[in-house]
C-alpha cells in the first residue's frame, strides 16, 4: 500500500467526545471511524489489523476441529421464543425491528438458538457427533451506555464456537482442549503472559464458567490472581468456598484490574431440549445433545492491545497482527528510487510513504502513530554505503543494514 493511495489521513487530535485511549489513537491513526456512540467502522488499516487477529484465532479453532460457518444477523422470533429468550426481560440488550410485511425480527446478540435449530437437520445419530462449529459474526447489543472505545460497543465482532457432544464427559474433554487453544491464541497475539484463565459465575449452566482476563489498567473487571499458579477468580465468585474448591490461599491472591477477552462455559441441554436437538445413542435411546460455548472478541482484543501496548507516540502493534511489517520512507532522489524498487518486489510487506510534499519528520511521526513494527529509511546518504536504516517501533532501536542483508531478510 502507498500512503498516497490511502484515503485515510492521520490527525494530531482525537474527537473531543472520545475519552478512551484506544479509540483516540485508532481514530487519530486512521484505523477506525466513529459512526456514533458505541459504533465504529473499520478503515483499511484497521480492517487489515482486525483480519490478522481473526486469522490467528481461525487457525487455532481449525486446529481443534472447528468448522467455520456464517450465520445470519437477523433472527426469527419463533426460534427464540422456544427457548424463552425473546422478551427483553430475559435478554435486555435486544435490538428489534418490525418487518414491512408484518412480524418482528431481532439483530442477534448471540447465536445459540439459530445454530441449534439448524443442526436438527443434520444430527440424528451418535455417529453424527461430536460437532464443533464456529463463526466470526457481528453481534448487536443495546448497551445502556457504550464506553471504553472499541472494548465495549453496541455493534462488535465476535468469534463464537459451539460444541455439540453426546454426553457431559466428552464435552468436558473438548472444553479443556478449547481452553488450551485459547492460551495459544493469546500467546500468538502477544498477550499470553498477561492473560489468565479466570473462574467466574456459571449462571444457570454450571457452578463456574471460565473467563480469559488480560491485565489492563482500564479493564472493567476486578479479579484476584495467583501469579504462581496462573489462576484467577472473578470478584463475583471470590469467597472462601471458591478458594477452597480451587485449592488456593487468600494470602497468595492479588487484586488487579483486567479486561475480559474470551470466555467458555457449559450449556448442557439448555438449548438442545427446547429446540429438540437429539440423537439415538448406541443403544437406540433418544438423548439430547450436550452443548458448550466458546467466545473471543477480536475487535475487543484490538482495543485491549492498543491500551496495553501503545505509548506516547502512538500505536505499537505486534508483528503478527500489524497491517504491514515495514513503514518505508525514501529521502533524496536515489533513496526514493530504491524504495520504489523494494516496494515493487514486496508490496504486501510495505506501507510506503511516497508523499512528495511531506517532510521526513512528518513521515517519521506518522510511522510511529500508526504503530508499524519497523521503519525503513533509505536515503542518498545510506545508499552511498549500500545501506539503509531500520528502526524497531517497540524498542526504538535503530541499526544500519546492508541492502543485501535487508533484501535477504524480506525473503525469510
Amino acid at each position: 500500500m502507498k500512503v498516497t493511495n490511502l484515503f485515510t489521513k492521520t490527525s494530531k487530535s482525537a474527537p473531543a467526545d472520545e475519552v478512551s485511549k484506544n479509540a483516540q489513537l485508532l481514530i487519530r491513526a486512521g484505523y477506525i471511524h466513529k459512526e456514533m456512540a458505541g459504533v465504529y467502522a473499520y478503515l483499511p488499516l484497521g480492517l487489515r489489523t482486525l483480519e490478522n487477529i481473526k486469522q490467528i484465532i481461525r487457525e487455532e479453532m481449525n486446529a481443534i476441529d472447528g468448522q467455520e460457518v456464517n450465520l445470519t444477523a437477523l433472527q426469527s422470533r419463533a426460534v427464540w421464543e422456544k427457548t424463552d429468550r425473546w422478551t427483553s426481560d430475559k435478554i435486555d440488550v435486544w435490538f428489534k425491528t418490525d418487518l414491512a410485511a408484518g412480524g418482528e425480527v431481532g439483530l442477534a446478540p448471540t447465536h445459540e438458538e439459530p445454530l441449534t435449530q439448524a443442526l436438527t437437520a443434520h444430527i440424528s445419530s451418535y455417529k453424527d457427533l461430536p460437532v464443533y462449529v464456529y463463526q466470526f459474526q457481528t453481534k448487536f447489543r443495546n448497551e445502556l451506555r457504550a464506553k471504553s472505545g472499541i472494548m465495549r460497543t453496541r455493534e462488535f465482532l465476535m468469534k463464537d464456537l459451539y460444541s455439540f457432544s453426546k454426553d457431559e464427559a466428552s464435552h468436558h474433554e473438548y472444553y479443556e482442549k478449547a481452553a488450551a487453544s485459547y492460551h495459544k491464541v493469546f500467546a500468538r497475539l502477544g498477550i499470553g503472559d498477561d492473560t489468565y484463565r479466570t473462574f467466574a459465575s456459571g449462571g444457570a449452566f454450571s457452578k463456574f464458567s471460565d473467563e480469559f482476563q488480560t491485565l489492563c489498567d482500564v479493564g472493567e473487571d476486578t479479579i484476584y490472581l495467583d501469579r504462581k499458579k496462573k489462576i484467577a477468580i472473578n470478584e463475583e465468585v471470590y469467597n472462601d468456598e471458591t478458594l477452597k474448591t480451587l485449592g488456593l490461599k487468600k494470602e497468595d491472591m492479588e487484586e488487579v484490574k483486567a479486561a475480559e477477552v474470551g470466555n467458555i462455559f457449559t450449556l448442557g441441554t439448555r438449548f438442545s431440549e427446547p429446540l429438540d436437538l437429539a440423537f439415538n445413542d448406541e443403544d437406540g435411546k433418544r438423548r439430547h445433545v450436550f452443548m458448550g460455548f466458546y467466545g473471543i472478541g477480536p475487535s475487543r482484543i484490538m482495543g485491549v492491545l492498543t491500551e496495553k501496548l501503545a505509548d506516547e507516540k502512538g500505536l505499537v502493534w505486534p508483528e503478527a497482527i500489524a497491517p504491514f511489517k515495514y513503514y518505508l520512507i525514501g529521502i533524496g532522489d536515489k533513496g526514493i528510487q530504491k524504495c520504489a524498487e523494494l516496494y515493487e518486489k514486496h508490496p504486501d510487506l510495505f506501507l510506503w510513504d511516497d508523499r512528495a510534499e511531506a517532510r521526513p519528520g512528518e513521515k517519521f511521526a506518522d510511522a510511529e502513530l500508526m504503530g508499524i513494527p519497523y521503519r525503513v529509511v533509505v536515503s542518498d546518504k545510506t545508499l552511498a554505503e549500500n545501506q539503509l536504516e531500520l528502526t524497531e517501533r517497540k524498542t526504538g532501536e535503530t541499526k544500519l543494514l546492508t541492502l543485501v542483508d535487508f533484501i535477504t531478510k524480506l525473503g525469510q
